[in-house]
């Protein structure tokens, strides 16, 4: 049977559409042409589409024609009605760009070109040149020519993917609505919802009919924690039954999205409460990031047939390929509330002195096959998510904490990574297999920490296993030394964790507890993920790759700037640069006696991961490292999935993935099937030395570990294809970085419940960041930030001074800089921004305190760079005094 000529490279696909009449092609077409046979081949053909469409590369023209955007025709890009728009008529290829739309909730908005990481690329797009795009919507722009300024706009004129079908928000009954004065939104004469996502500034309008009369019933496969079920009780039986809807939270289907001078229409698909009742925050962050929170009904049975494979069911061909690793005292550590437990361990001493550490990780890959609904959901979710009181799982419980999970005292299937230390924490040797466990204990972190810490109750307790952790801990160190000697970065910032009383309230915000019990095990997993990584890289075939790139130099000339403000530095003599005149500025100079302005652009910088490390050592312990290791983290670029390996500079590591979490992490699974693959192949599961004293040139392509010898290798056909592993790694860092922003602002939203019966208390904290509108301040124990208005400080007239990100007083000559101890008192709470405001309070001794602090005088004063870059500055120093008497009267009652 002949092979098929899919999966085709874009530029191929490119040069086809290209040949065709119109230079445009219908789905129908290249299936024919490129002569696709079953349903794999045609879906990795859609999903190749839709990613060069999101690109740029490709524009979308009908629901199964594409175009190459030099060539689409005026008369196919029409708006929803059918209608030519002029922008369209006018746009050119050499103005057209594609990218994803970020709006601010001033109306404006702007662009990143795909594929772009700086933001300096970013188009501007004004309020009135939206063209009915939403925020976060695939949009294409026709690029207007620069101005003086230098700063690239323009305007919107096809919305290719709309990223928004439904929208939560809040229900409101018939009344004619305007947001403001300025805003350019369309009158809405009826039913409304107004958008929870302060970027949507314009109202939805919901017709008669299309609210809901009643609260929906749960179903089963509804991820809901407890405490929202009980509150949709209460609620429910409180509301008006005249306005049953009004003022709580909705889910709304967008069923009319919107164009200039209409608004945009929907229906309520679903209620879910008032917006500050207990639990209804984490439902309205779930829509908000339409994050899949219901298994549909075939991925549950799948689900419930896969978690009947039983290994008592195995065929004894199957046991026969598993190494058995049952009888040996294997344990998991995770932590209390923990339910899927996909990782256990075990430490043994060699005859010759070195360590072997066996790392066992659940087998999703034989649960979970490919191209399976199972499958395509997990890969739909990416991750899972976690809240402070739930998780939404990537896979069904059935699986991620039934079979999948590595459950004391019952056989488990995993894939495992056995390796060879020694006693300075290099790899000498490592295998990868399939295996059979029976894990001995599920233990806690809290409890291995005991036993470390030698509380005797605990090692009692836990007596035959004390031994076991004892080794566990010295092997630890080792690695991290080895780490260290390696030159990884390891920022030990704090996280804040939300506790809960027995009633499920909040009763405090802490710093998370990062004990060995949790390092131990995150250097066994770093330990088998490099090892994994390494072996399959090493049979030349394609793979999903967790990478951490060099930062931008720009990036590492920002936080110079910043560092030697408190005295330090990455290490660099000399920064190079190179001098450019641009021909804005010669056209400027030319006929006058100016001379032409010279801009330094900063070259490459030779980076390493040991200038971050020892810059970490250096600031440990003092009153500056929060800000400077906030800072230095800010510099750095995110982590990402790519199958293009170019090393991970963070952990100073050439060859590394992620292979320790398959039932939470899609990637991981991946990786499970590579490994699969190839072990049942016939490759040589053994792998060499791994060592620390490599030389790894940041930038290329990892060199060979022996000789330090750049290795090219030629990539063969593996188990599968590489643009289907690229696009699963661009899905999955999405992904993550979905559930990131949803975890954050969850707790953000907690932080801001957390405080609310707190206004008028004052605190001590940190000044984080400095801006032409205020400073923002972290409080000291409770990991909680605020603005303090530049408005608020009335004893002078204060500015931003932006060549060193500080805020100085223009008669007094008082300073406020990042790092700098204040103390303040929470003045009040923006409910719509979700944001604290802070006074500043006068500390003892502070000779250069304000004389004078005020509260804005209405909600819209608090709006951001809009509302603060014009403080008032009245400057009547009578009334000023006096009032200032008063107000500092009112703030020491507050305070008592």
């Amino acid at each position: 049977m002949a092979q098929s000529p899919y999966p085709q490279s874009d530029r191929a696909l490119v040069r086809l559409i290209e040949r065709s009449p119109g230079h445009r092609a219908g789905y129908k077409q290249l299936v024919r042409e490129l002569g696709l046979g079953g349903g794999r081949e045609r879906r990795l053909l859609l999903e190749q589409l839709a990613r060069m469409t999101a690109r740029g590369d490709l524009v979308k023209i009908d629901k199964e024609q594409w175009s190459l955007p030099s060539a689409t025709p005026e008369k196919t890009m029409r708006v929803r009605r059918g209608e030519e728009t002029p922008q369209v008529q006018r746009a050119t290829r050499d103005k057209l760009v594609a990218g994803k739309l970020d709006l601010h909730r001033d109306g404006y908005g702007f662009v990143r070109p795909n594929g772009s990481v700086d933001r300096e690329d970013d188009l501007f797009i004004p309020p009135n040149e939206l063209n009915g795009a939403m925020q976060g919507d695939e949009v294409l722009v026709d690029e207007a020519p620069r101005g003086r300024d230098g700063r690239r706009s323009g305007r919107v004129v096809r919305v290719l993917t709309r990223r928004n079908p439904t929208v939560v928000g809040v229900f409101h009954y018939a009344r004619s609505y305007r947001r403001s004065a300025w805003d350019n939104a369309p009158l809405i004469d009826g039913n409304y919802v107004t958008p929870l996502d302060e970027r949507m500034t314009q109202a939805i309008l919901i017709p008669e009919g299309a609210e809901l009369s009643a609260i929906p019933k749960e179903t089963p496969h509804r991820v809901i924690g407890e405490e929202a079920q009980a509150s949709q009780i209460h609620w429910s039986e409180e509301l008006d039954p005249l306005r049953p809807l009004e003022g709580l939270a909705v889910d709304v289907e967008i069923t009319d999205f919107p164009t200039p001078g209409r608004p945009a229409r929907g229906r309520v698909i679903e209620v879910l409460g008032p917006p500050d009742a207990f639990g209804v925050d984490v439902e309205i962050i779930i829509r908000k990031h339409h994050l899949p929170h219901v298994f549909p009904a075939n991925v549950l049975a799948e689900a419930e047939a896969s978690a009947a494979q039983t290994v008592d069911s195995l065929s004894a061909r199957e046991i026969a390929q598993r190494r058995d690793f049952r009888g040996l005292p294997i344990v998991t550590i995770d932590g209390e509330t923990a339910r899927d437990f996909d990782d256990a361990v075990l430490v043994r001493p060699l005859a010759n002195g070195n360590w072997e550490l066996q790392v066992h990780i659940a087998d999703v890959s034989h649960y979970v096959r490919p191209g399976t609904s199972l499958d395509l959901e997990a890969r739909l979710r990416g991750t899972s998510v976690y809240f402070p009181d739930r998780a939404i799982p990537m896979l069904p419980p059935q699986l991620s904490s039934g079979m999948c999970s590595l459950r004391p005292d019952e056989d488990r299937l995993v894939l495992s990574c056995v390796m060879e230390i020694d006693g300075r924490g290099e790899v000498l040797g490592y295998e990868v297999c399939e295996g059979i466990i029976r894990s001995a204990r599920r233990m806690t972190y809290t409890q291995v920490q005991a036993v470390l810490d030698g509380d005797a109750a605990t090692r009692e307790e836990f007596a035959e296993l004390v031994p076991e952790f004892e080794r566990m801990h010295e092997l630890a160190l080792k690695l991290n030394a080895k780490r260290h000697r390696r030159g990884s970065i390891d920022f030990d910032l704090p996280e804040p964790v939300i506790q809960f009383d027995p009633d499920g309230n909040m009763e405090a915000i802490v710093r998370s507890e990062r004990g060995w019990s949790h390092r131990l095990i995150e250097e066994f997993m770093l330990s088998a993920n490099e090892c994994v990584a390494t072996w399959i890289e090493s049979q030349d075939v394609p793979s999903v790759y967790r990478i951490h790139e060099v930062p931008d130099p720009k990036r590492i000339v920002d936080f110079e700037e910043t560092a030697s403000q408190f005295g330090y530095s990455l290490g660099f003599s000399s920064l190079p640069v190179k001098r450019i005149q641009t021909k804005g500025d010669r056209r400027d100079a030319r006929g006058t006696n100016r001379q032409v302005k010279t801009h330094e652009v900063t070259e490459t910088i030779p980076v390493t991961p040991q200038m971050y490390q020892k810059l970490t050592a250096k600031i440990a312990g003092k009153p500056e490292e929060r800000i400077l290791s906030y800072l230095m983290l800010r510099s750095l670029k995110q982590a990402r999935y790519s199958e293009k390996n170019v090393g991970h500079f963070a952990l100073a590591s050439p060859s590394y993935t992620h292979f320790t979490s398959p039932i939470r992490r899609y990637p991981d699974l991946i990786v499970h099937r590579l490994l699969r693959d190839l072990i049942r192949s016939g490759a040589d599961t053994r792998g060499g030395a791994i060592l620390s004293d490599a030389p790894q040139p940041w930038g290329q392509k990892p060199v060979g570990k022996a000789h330090g010898e750049k290795v090219e290798r030629r990539v063969l056909e593996g188990p599968i294809p590489e643009a289907e592993l690229g696009a699963i790694a661009t899905e999955s860092s999405q992904r993550e970085r979905g559930a990131d922003d949803a975890e954050r602002e969850l707790i953000e939203w907690k932080k801001i419940k957390f405080m609310q019966d707190r206004v008028g208390e004052d605190f001590h904290g940190i000044i984080l960041s400095c801006t032409k509108y205020g400073f923002f301040v972290e409080l000291n124990e409770l990991f909680i930030e605020g603005l303090v208005p530049l408005s608020s400080l009335q004893d002078d007239r204060y500015f931003f001074r932006d060549t060193d990100r500080q805020i100085v007083g223009a008669r007094n000559g008082r300073v406020f800089k990042m790092g700098q101890q204040v103390h303040v008192l929470l003045d009040r709470i923006d409910r719509q921004q979700r944001r604290l405001q802070f006074a500043l309070l006068p500390d003892e001794g502070d000779v250069a305190a304000p004389r004078s602090l005020r509260r804005p005088k209405t909600a819209e004063s608090f709006d951001g760079e809009r509302a603060h870059s014009s403080p008032n500055r009245s400057g009547k120093k009578g009334k000023t005094k006096s009032k200032a008497r008063e107000r500092n009267k009112k703030l020491k009652g507050k305070r008592r």
